[in-house]
């Protein structure tokens, strides 16, 4: 079984916004596979598979920075190992929709990241993480919890759509079998 977990805030004062693209590529995906969410622990849940791989979904509760309590409770519940779980997380470090996935590494300086590594105590994790662009003239925390411009959205839609079959391949195949497609499909991508 391998897990994927989105990155965001619970509730709908941040349903749009630039720190929820995790919460934002799940529903694109669960909507694909025609799955809905329910709540479980800290966090919503969807289970499916695809052929004879099972897989869960999981968009935390527990707010941003204490993502790392539902990623702790989820992978002892479920016995999943780290390296089949992976995470999608927001990236002011890349222009808007690109996408980079990585093995493992460090938080970047993204406290949800912090918040996993912290509990449980390893970076040995995939991530995929998605481009939101650089605050530029506004504070961190604003500028994360603010929507995409209409501008940003097309560009996003579509990086979306990329991120959604990034995870058919990693819940069907795991972190090579995504690795695979993202070197068919990347422009400017980023990989390690």
């Amino acid at each position: 079984m391998r897990a994927v977990i989105g990155l965001g805030n619970p509730g709908k004062a941040y349903e749009n916004t630039r720190h929820n693209i995790g919460f934002i590529v799940l529903d694109r995906f669960a909507k694909l596979q025609k799955l809905n969410f329910n709540p479980e622990y800290n966090y919503l849940k969807s289970e499916g598979s695809i052929g004879s791989s099972d897989f869960i979904l999981v968009k935390p509760t527990t707010f941003m920075n204490l993502s790392g309590l539902a990623a702790k409770n989820l992978l002892s519940n479920y016995e999943i190992p780290t390296e089949e779980m992976l995470v999608i997380t927001d990236d002011i470090y890349l222009e808007p929709g690109k996408l980079r996935i990585r093995r493992r590494g460090g938080d970047g300086g993204h406290n949800g990241l912090k918040s996993i590594i912290e509990h449980l105590e390893t970076n040995n994790f995939p991530r995929l993480r998605f481009g939101i662009g650089d605050p530029a003239e506004s504070t961190l925390s604003e500028y994360v919890l603010s929507p995409f411009s209409e501008y940003e959205l097309k560009i996003i839609d579509t990086s979306v759509e990329k991120a959604a079959q990034l995870l058919e391949h990693f819940v069907a195949g795991g972190y090579k079998a995504m690795l695979d497609h993202f070197s068919k499909i990347s422009s400017g991508g980023d990989v390690k």
